[in-house]
């Protein structure tokens, strides 16, 4: 049996991931499917969380692991069929990732034998519906380049501020009372202009926010 394929695809328009982990769980005919579905961003953070997870189900059966990296213009993918007949667990698995238009994702199957045998056919469907389970149920993120900024303003300036940032889907990460207000914010780099131009707006051109940081986030898609 071939423990794993791994394969570098060309990625030609963009993608979502998982926002969050999450786990879901199925049982059929006795055994126990637990999913549990994780963004990760480099091979590195997939083999991280699949050990890990193995770790918390080191009683368990099998383990199987899956998962689907992009960056940049390529992707790798991964399967492991853990123990199971070749072709019944993480291929059909990968498939459903696959499906779902999800990169950036790792995927663990984790099965608890329930005394009865499914056959490759059951075996199949068992885990093609445990990570449709899974899948379906994650909420999708996107990753986004983002500006962190700093600025201070006066006091009576502040709740003005917070609702331009609002208006610019920004994020404040966090305030500081001083003899003005320092604020740190968080906004994708589109509308971070937009924002900037609303602070000249209001202080005369007085103020204007500092980039201290560029970055990518996930945003809810």
């Amino acid at each position: 049996m071939i423990p794993y394929w791994s394969v570098n695809l060309l990625m030609t328009k963009p993608y979502l991931t998982p926002l969050t982990e999450i786990r879901r769980e199925l049982t059929v005919v006795n055994s126990r499917f637990i999913a549990s579905l994780a963004p990760a961003f480099a091979i590195d953070e997939a083999r991280a969380f699949i050990s890990r997870i193995k770790k918390e189900f080191a009683d368990a059966s099998h383990n199987v692991p899956v998962y689907i990296i992009g960056g940049g213009n390529t992707v790798t993918e991964y399967f492991s069929d853990d123990g199971e007949p070749s072709g019944t667990a993480g291929r059909p698995a990968l498939a459903v990732l696959h499906g779902s238009g999800l990169g950036d994702a790792a995927l663990v199957i984790t099965r608890y034998f329930g005394g009865t045998l499914l056959g490759t056919g059951g075996l199949v469907k068992a885990y093609t519906e445990s990570a449709q389970l899974v899948v379906n149920a994650v909420g999708r993120g996107r990753r986004v380049p983002v500006h962190v900024a700093m600025l201070a303003i006066p006091y009576n300036f502040l709740e003005r501020v917070r609702l331009m940032t609002a208006r610019q889907r920004g994020e404040i990460l966090g305030e500081d009372f001083g003899a003005d207000v320092t604020m740190t914010l968080q906004f994708p780099v589109e509308f971070f202009g937009a924002f900037q131009n609303d602070l000249r707006e209001l202080s005369a051109g007085k103020i204007q926010a500092e980039i201290i940081e560029t970055t990518e986030r996930i945003m809810p898609a």
